[in-house]
């Protein structure tokens, strides 16, 4: 029997955690139905939906639908009603196997209001493993567009397919990568690494687009707006629809370089630090389809049979100390107890990477790879900045999973492969065939954010042996695809962002890494989607 229950606990491995159709189309009323809607599929022995008052606006669900981390038996799912009359309102949400919603699984009663700014946020449990879903919620007689969503894969799964994306800059052009990945039926999920907003004023980072507010975010009501303006975007907004997402934040969706008690972008005028990155965090928490666990904590782990577990992690607020300003602080850089993860998260990390899965593949925010354009370290912000936590991390891989690890890392608005060692320019790692390396990483590209003047990438090739591949100017996504045997990470950037008509992708490159083996080689093609993947939503 499925079940609901609000997503305020925490069902995954995390610490803390206790009428018509809609088309789906973005036309500008986000809503569909007659104003007198209900739900009637038949004698399922579930509740229909019943309203018989004045209707909703049609703008009601405007912002869409969006799904996220799931488990073998559960999946969040997420709403919001907008324009509706002050005070609690209730909502309807169905769950089916077919997007006709004649083979419904779940069906029932929600309630929501001005405490969690009309958003609808629940954990859709009893379901099976490795199964498509449709869902879609009722509110005031309007009818949402319908989403689709997967659980995770149990025992056996052979193969996984999922998109990596980073730093979705709205100031910056248009989220064409979005819609392409959108469109793509072959995926059991998205993974965003952060960045998923910016904090900037209008023309304060960008000037494609104004933002909304057009000042820097720094109240609840100002993060909660511009969570708003983006969710109202066609091709985000496409994106959740068809696809489960797993998401961390990186610092945008607080401000730029923060740490742990403060942020490069936070003055003093702007308030208390604390009360900024508590807002941040209960928005966050609101308009996000993720599982909550302890206040201000997002590190999970969410497991997909014993093909991988996926372990989602926070390099950028919970544990960091804050950024050391010049890599002539030698005293900074080589103190052996300095943090990124913070010792809570350390500890936590050794107990997740205690699994079975064939793949470990950490999601990250900063790069971990060294990175040189001549001696020093180019970006202290990055795991640079904390050799020590670094060494401890790649300790922790070494002595506590069985398995072979991928890294995959945001941030830097920029495509690169590495292999990851201790010291890549000296004699213990050999480039040649990756002996001495613990790890592989990919980068993701950004969505819109600018990456480099140039792309220098064979500059930086020539000085980083552990470097296989990049591009340091492009737009796009990653596609991760798994088998027990291989995991592959093809690049797929997209056309001129600054353009509405823009958008058309291409295929760069594709890297793999064979089990037992931390050696990049270079992929002719990506690998090929499977057959018989499920509908996309209408």
């Amino acid at each position: 029997m499925l079940g609901v229950s609000a997503a305020l606990g925490c069902t995954s491995d995390s610490p803390g955690g206790d009428g018509t159709e809609g088309t789906g189309e973005t036309d500008g009323s986000g809503s569909s139905g007659d104003g007198n809607d209900s739900s009637s599929t038949g004698d399922d022995g579930l509740p229909d939906y019943e309203y018989d008052g004045e209707p909703g606006p049609e703008t009601l669900f405007s912002h869409g639908v969006a799904s996220g981390d799931p488990l073998l038996d559960a999946v969040i799912l997420w709403s919001r009603v907008t324009g509706a009359p002050e005070g609690e309102v209730e909502a309807f949400f169905e769950v089916a196997l077919d997007p006709e919603f004649t083979q419904r699984v779940a069906a029932d009663y929600v309630m929501t209001g001005p405490e969690r700014d009309y958003t609808i946020k629940l954990d859709a449990t009893g379901l099976q493993p490795g199964t498509t879903y449709y869902y879609r919620f009722f509110a005031l007689g309007r009818t949402s567009p319908i989403g689709r969503t997967r659980t995770a894969a149990a025992e056996g799964v052979a193969r996984m397919r999922m998109a990596v994306m980073s730093c979705s800059s709205l100031a910056h052009g248009y989220f064409h990568a979005y819609r392409r990945v959108a469109e793509r039926a072959d995926l059991d999920l998205v993974m965003h690494l952060g960045d998923y907003i910016y904090e900037y004023p209008s023309g304060g980072y960008g000037d494609v687009r104004p933002y909304e507010p057009v000042h820097e975010i720094v109240s609840l009501e100002d993060y909660r707006m511009r969570y708003a303006q983006y969710r109202r975007d066609a091709d985000l907004q496409e994106c959740h629809r068809q696809h489960p997402m797993v998401a961390v934040w990186d610092d945008h969706e607080i401000t730029n370089n923060a740490w742990r008690d403060g942020a490069e972008n936070h003055q003093p005028d702007e308030g208390d630090y604390g009360d900024r990155k508590a807002a941040a965090y209960r928005c966050y928490a609101e308009w996000m389809p993720f599982r909550e666990g302890a206040e201000g904590i997002i590190y999970r782990s969410l497991p997909f049979g014993d093909l991988l577990a996926l372990i989602m992690l926070d390099t950028r607020i919970v544990g960091r100390e804050e950024q050391i300003p010049s890599v002539f602080d030698d005293e900074g850089l080589d103190d052996p107890d300095r943090q990124l993860l913070g010792a809570e998260q350390e500890a936590w990390l050794a107990g997740a990477l205690d699994h079975g899965a064939a793949w470990t593949v950490l999601g990250q925010q900063v790069m971990v790879a060294q990175l040189r354009l001549g001696p020093n370290p180019v970006n202290l912000d990055q795991w640079d900045g904390y050799p020590a936590a670094r060494a401890r991390l790649f300790d922790l891989l070494r002595e506590h999973t069985p398995s072979d690890v991928v890294v995959l890392t945001g941030d830097i608005h920029s495509s690169w492969a590495f292999e990851l060692a201790d010291d890549p320019y000296g004699p213990d790692y050999d480039p040649s065939t990756g002996a001495g390396a613990v790890a592989v990483e990919f980068v993701a590209p950004a969505i819109t954010s600018p990456g480099f003047p140039a792309d220098i990438a064979d500059q930086f090739m020539d000085i980083n042996p552990h470097m296989k591949w990049g591009n340091l100017v492009d737009r796009g996504y990653i596609v991760l695809d798994v088998t027990e045997a291989r995991l592959q990470a093809s690049w797929w950037l997209v056309a001129d962002v600054t353009s509405l008509t823009g958008g058309n992708e291409r295929f760069a490159a594709a890297y793999s890494v064979m089990r037992g083996v931390t050696q990049l080689v270079a992929d002719a093609e990506p690998a090929a989607p499977p057959d018989g993947a499920p509908a996309l939503a209408p």
